[in-house]
């Protein structure tokens, strides 16, 4: 697992009812194979919640600087325009059927 987590936290999970909320830190841990960092709130007392959840996961590069994410990436995108090539050029007889 990375350092020992400090400090606060935003929970990100678009799902999760506190997302956008932050709340302290107690300390990080593995439980049952996922990174997970205990939080602690002055009226819901401390939870857990998997690391991945948080801002403090590791960058993800499917995502954006405003938490969406994109859809395709640009080697996919570059697959797709040379599959759009083929087709396009077998329809018009360019390719040996």
């Amino acid at each position: 697992m990375p350092s020992e987590p400090s400090g606060w936290a935003e929970i990100r999970h678009p799902f999760h009812p506190h997302r956008g909320q932050r709340f302290a830190v107690i300390r990080a841990r593995r439980i049952g194979g996922v990174d997970t960092v205990i939080l602690r709130d002055p009226e819901l007392g401390s939870f857990a919640v998997p690391r991945e959840w948080t801002d403090l996961a590791a960058p993800n590069s499917t995502e954006r600087v405003d938490g969406s994410t994109q859809r395709l990436e640009v080697y996919a995108l570059c697959d797709l325009v040379a599959l759009i090539d083929a087709v396009v050029a077998r329809s018009r007889g360019g390719l040996a059927k």
